[in-house]
């Protein structure tokens, strides 16, 4: 009978981190392909889970997220952005990010809508768009600078324009939109009366000291921005799937009409854990930056070494580099053989993008490792370069 999939999801089979995941596990390769970390997160985080399990928080919590965590939420975005939030109307606790995404696009658009975002994008952002039976309308971001096109991007908006799908920091390019960029997109969206939703789940994992701009703090944009977040990649808990979204009282309330009907609820005990978390010092936010801001410098540095060209990440997990100076001219083809030959697994940027051509020999890595496995991973480059040593 062949696939029962529906049309509008056919395109969409096992991703591209399952396929490259399973290249390591077979090659016993170094895996800086999936954006997770390998050490945990605060001590007092993890503690704070334990004890919520051993204090029975075992069952469904409340629909929109435990008191705590509502609370916690509002406290941060006040604390770092000034921006005030009802934390009762305008906060709600998802399943990760990704399912704050879903559920959004799910609640905002109907057939036929049309969404404006950037390519290279996060995979999920391409099947929940389809799922709602809306269309994507992109603008191209490109190697090596990932600045705005300001003319692709106007030429993206239509009649039919209902909502931007926003990363900031960017996955995969590492990119931080700039106050002036965001100024823009801000304008397109009042001019087409389209909403903003923001995935800034790399809020805190700047470098340079590059600052991050949520949406919502723009002028004219808080009564049409959407705010998600989520505490894996803060605060290395990647498989909590504590998410949330924040915004006007009567969008939160429609992303939450849809979400009911996903996951119900979720992450029961880990959601206090996150409320712990999200009250830690500044000083463990600028722990978290500056760590991985080392890590970076230390696989850009291994990068080029093995005679890639790099774009330097503004924040993020993630360095593009392009294979092309290793003989790459497919970054697909080149990411399946660079397991069995270098033992490292690596992504292909063109999985993200709708204009192939565009990434066609770029490569995501991952540097939220252990500075020893970063360490190996670039040696192990460096001798595809050297294979003589």
């Amino acid at each position: 009978m062949g696939s029962p999939l529906v049309a509008r999801m056919q395109g969409f089979g096992s991703t591209i981190f399952a396929e490259m995941t399973a290249l390591a596990t077979e090659h016993g390769a170094v895996n800086l392909g999936q954006g997770f970390p390998d050490t945990d997160g605060p001590r007092v985080m993890l503690d704070a889970a334990k004890a919520a399990i051993d204090a029975g928080r075992n069952q469904y919590p409340p629909g929109p997220g435990v008191p705590e965590l509502l609370d916690a939420v509002a406290a941060h975005q006040k604390r770092f952005y000034g921006i005030d939030l009802d934390p009762r109307r305008e906060v709600l606790v998802t399943v990760g990010a990704t399912e704050a995404i879903a559920a959004t696009i799910l609640a905002l658009c109907e057939p036929g809508d049309e969404v404006v975002t950037f390519e290279p994008y996060y995979d999920s952002y391409a099947a929940s768009i389809a799922l709602a039976g809306a269309s994507r309308r992109t603008s191209v971001l490109r190697f090596p600078d990932f600045t705005v096109d300001e003319a692709s991007l106007r030429a993206a908006f239509s009649p039919r324009t209902r909502l931007v799908l926003l990363n900031t920091p960017h996955n995969p390019t590492g990119k931080v939109f700039s106050r002036e960029e965001l100024e823009l997109v801000c304008a397109l969206a009042r001019e087409h009366d389209a909403w903003v939703v923001t995935d800034e789940v790399y809020e805190h994992l700047v470098f340079d000291g590059v600052e991050h701009v949520p949406v919502a703090t723009l002028p004219g944009m808080w009564d049409r921005t959407l705010t998600i977040s989520s505490a894996g990649k803060t605060f290395s808990a990647t498989g909590w799937k504590v998410g949330w979204v924040s915004g006007p009282a009567e969008a939160v309330a429609a992303v939450r009409a849809v979400k009911q009907f996903l996951t119900f609820v979720g992450s029961g005990p880990f959601q206090p854990a996150v409320a712990v978390a999200l009250s830690l010092g500044d000083d463990v936010y600028a722990g978290l930056s500056s760590s991985l801001q080392a890590k970076r410098d230390l696989l850009v540095a291994g990068l080029r070494g093995a005679g890639l060209e790099v774009s330097v990440p503004a924040g993020t997990y993630f360095v593009v580099a392009d294979a092309a100076p290793l003989g790459a001219v497919d970054a697909l083809e080149f990411c399946r053989e660079l397991p069995g030959r270098a033992g490292v697994v690596g992504v292909p940027v063109s999985v993200f993008h709708d204009d192939v051509d565009a990434a066609r020999t770029l490569v995501r890595f991952a540097f939220c490792k252990r500075d020893e496995v970063l360490h190996d991973a670039v040696a192990r480059l460096g001798a595809v370069r050297n294979p003589t040593g």
